[in-house]
């Protein structure tokens, strides 16, 4: 149908004599990003945000976010272990250094080491289980870590951490992102990476706390804490419902059309949404595919469509590690003391201040990525996190030069007071820029561009990325920063523009479609002009898509 036959046929439908009964129901022109069948069935029946069984699913996902929560303290809780001055006299450790790299450097090994698991685990088992069985091991760490008398046993200590964390951050974003709506798969979805500052808030809120505290206890006090969201996950897990694609491709399709017909479609068996996405798993679901396999990789590397998705959400999860945001959370301390803030308590406070910074923009981003689109996000992080280097690489030089000797007690003396505040708010305006568009879009992006058969392993593989790139960062940032100190952020305004250009030109778009819609555009010749191509839709007052046209 052409443009002429929809103008024509919607004027006889406004324009009928009385009596006479339309041919055809009126016609009108939608212009759309993303999927026809998408659109058509958010036209024909828009979703109630905030029925019961929309609030179930929000309930639901909060056990997932948990799984950042734990993430994020425990990753930070190290950045704030090394600037407690009883925690460095008890295991022989600076604040930088090839000794803070070794310890901090131990949660990525267990990262590292758990990651052939994960595949087999979170498909054989389930979502669920991935969540649960990775708590049950970080409680265990947790244990190991807080009854510690020496670096090797705290060392073993971090490296349950990270193997338990590995388990269950792979499984947690996952499971949120395939159990809720399409229409809000991407909000919600995006709040879960947004819970990983949850827990860095509560890890130097804590050491804050902890610095009133004498002797062992002000920083054993804090890692005990880190079974708090652990036993959570643990306790409730068991009572969540196993997300609907899990159970489709495990011949449960009768569970899986039940769970979308009670979530999605709120309890109408003749909603559109869950036809659409059964449809959907019949059409792109494999029931016989390499998830099965424990062994079976293929499904990464097997044709072009495929390698382009797994190199789309290890670029989200993996590059981004070099962007200087790993300096800001493990060794911030190192930063603070070249910029003038040396006292424990200063560097306390401006950690928990950075963290609520970061906290409150990656809300905002994650409210923005159904409305602005993932692509202009990160490409608005990566290039302003270049440009605050920049400013940061100049304000820490003039900082330095500005050097006038040490004091009677060995402290360092500066001159340049506007320089040290001027570094001070590069610090916060780089969290702020990193974590509109990059943080959300790591919990979110990562897990929609790989297809169901990939995701598990995907999610291994690209956590494998984020662990290699999280060693280097461990032990090459902290020797750095000892020996060339602000030089070391010229690095990260190089690499940040390198990233900016190469996500403009590389990473599609993904909104506006379901999970499975998402092939279309890795088939095409152009994933990322596919992804943001317009379309013109004909459409009928009852939602019907009776043309589709390119706008």
């Amino acid at each position: 149908m052409g443009r002429s036959e929809v103008e024509e046929l919607a004027v006889r439908s406004t324009s009928h004599e009385e009596g006479e009964v339309p041919e055809k129901a009126p016609i009108q022109e939608k212009v759309v990003h993303g999927n026809e069948a998408f659109n058509e069935a958010l036209l024909k029946e828009p979703p109630q945000k905030w029925a019961p069984s929309m609030i179930m699913i929000y309930l639901f996902s909060v056990v997932g976010f948990c799984c950042s929560t734990m993430n994020g303290y425990d990753a930070s809780l190290i950045n704030n272990l090394l600037q407690n001055h009883d925690f460095q006299k008890t295991y022989d450790v600076g604040k930088d250094g090839i000794g803070a790299g070794i310890v901090a450097a131990m949660y990525q090994i267990g990262g590292v080491v758990v990651l052939p698991f994960v595949g087999p685990v979170i498909d054989r088992l389930g979502r669920r289980a991935g969540m649960a069985i990775g708590a049950l091991i970080v409680i265990v760490g947790t244990v190991v870590q807080g009854t510690s008398s020496g670096t090797g046993q705290f060392m073993g200590g971090r490296f349950l951490l990270g193997f338990g964390v590995g388990l269950a951050a792979s499984a947690g974003p996952m499971y949120v992102v395939e159990i809720n709506h399409p229409a809000y798969r991407g909000v919600v979805g995006a709040i879960y990476n947004c819970l990983w500052l949850g827990g860095a808030i509560l890890a130097a809120g804590a050491a804050r706390g902890s610095l009133d505290v004498s002797a062992a206890f002000s920083w054993r006090l804090i890692t005990w804490l880190q079974c708090l969201f652990s036993s959570i996950v643990l306790l409730l897990c068991p009572f969540l419902p196993e997300s609907p694609r899990w159970l489709y491709v495990n011949n449960k399709k009768e569970k899986a059309r039940d769970f979308l017909v009670k979530y999605h479609g709120v309890g109408n068996a003749d909603s559109v949404w869950p036809a659409l996405q059964m449809r959907e798993y019949e059409e792109s679901l494999n029931l016989d595919g390499a998830d099965k396999r424990w062994y079976d990789y293929s499904a990464l590397f097997r044709d072009r469509a495929s390698t382009y998705r797994l190199v789309c959400s290890v670029s989200v999860a993996a590059l981004a590690q070099w962007l200087g945001n790993a300096v800001l959370s493990y060794f911030l301390g190192s930063v603070l003391y070249n910029a003038g803030y040396t006292e424990p308590i200063q560097q306390s406070n401006i950690t928990l201040i950075n963290n609520v910074i970061q906290f409150v923009c990656a809300c905002c981003g994650a409210v923005l990525v159904d409305r602005v689109g993932r692509r202009p996000l990160l490409i608005f992080s990566f290039a302003a996190c270049t440009v605050v280097w920049l400013g940061m690489t100049i304000a820490s030089s003039q900082f330095a030069a500005s050097y006038a000797g040490k004091t009677a007690d060995d402290v360092p003396i500066y001159t340049n007071g506007n320089a040290s505040r001027a570094s001070l708010a590069m610090i916060f305006l780089f969290g702020a820029v990193f974590s509109v568009g990059i943080t959300p879009l790591q919990g979110l992006y990562i897990v929609e561009v790989l297809s169901f058969e990939q995701r598990a392993k995907g999610m291994a593989f690209g956590n494998l990325a984020v662990n290699a790139a999280g060693l280097l960062n461990q032990f090459a940032w902290p020797v750095s920063m000892a020996k060339i100190g602000w030089k070391t952020y010229i690095i990260f305004i190089i690499w940040d523009a390198i990233m900016t250009v190469y996500v403009y030109f590389v990473l599609p778009e993904t909104k506006g479609r379901t999970l499975e819609e998402l092939d279309e555009i890795f088939a095409a010749k152009n994933p990322v002009k596919a992804s943001i191509a317009r379309k013109k839709l004909a459409v009928t007052q009852d939602g019907d898509v009776v043309n589709v046209a390119e706008a």
